[in-house]
């Protein structure tokens, strides 16, 4: 039996922690003292299309240990939405801001750079107050697959989770839907899972 290098075993598992510790620390504020999350978009956030309870943000409570505020508006855009950031978010004690935009922007001809200028806005506003942010993807589809890879590079330069392309697989699925464009109570349980998994590292434990 060949003999174990415990040095080396040793200095492996000290570099794979020290890689994730590094890896970690590109998220701004994950030592945040915020209370609540504050989940901060349109239609999508709001819920549209189904019952009170059964949009993403009343479903990732129950998956996560601390409160969860749906500060979603539909028919939101960026800039609409930028207005009211101080008193939806700020003043909500936010210790996670998950952000999405992009679907209304779309709709009404906003340019994408002053979708991302707006993002990036709300992002440093919200990290300012010491919140941890994420950006949650609702790109879908040929037309919007720029958005996506835009918003990968705003998450990177801010030091922002990345949620990329929850609505994949269920923009496509009249299963998943309650309309055209909006999911149904299905569809909104496996946003909220997406969500989860990517924020869970950095959720504050027992």
């Amino acid at each position: 039996m060949p003999k174990i290098n415990k040095p080396l075993i040793a200095l492996l598992g000290f570099c794979v922690i020290a890689i994730s510790a590094c890896a970690k620390k590109e998220i701004q504020n994950i030592d945040s003292f915020g209370e609540n999350i504050v989940c901060f978009g349109d239609s999508i956030t709001f819920g549209y299309g189904v019952k009170p309870g059964e949009d993403y943000p009343s479903v990732l409570s129950k998956m996560v240990k601390m409160p969860v505020i749906n500060a979603g508006v539909d028919g939101d855009t960026s800039i609409s939405a930028f207005k009211r950031i101080d008193k939806d978010v700020l003043d909500k004690k936010p210790f996670l801001v998950l952000i999405e935009f992009c679907g209304n922007d779309f709709l009404k001809d906003i340019p994408r750079e002053s979708t991302m200028n707006n993002v990036r806005a709300m992002i440093l506003k919200a990290q300012g107050q010491g919140a941890i942010t994420a950006i949650v993807d609702v790109s879908a589809g040929f037309f919007l697959r720029d958005y996506r890879e835009k918003f990968a590079r705003l998450a990177k330069d801010t030091g922002s989770i990345f949620v990329p392309a929850v609505l994949s697989g269920i923009i496509t699925n009249p299963a998943m839907k309650s309309d055209f464009m909006h999911p149904n109570q299905e569809g909104y349980r496996i946003i909220a899972q997406r969500i989860y998994r990517a924020i869970s590292p950095y959720l504050k434990s027992e």
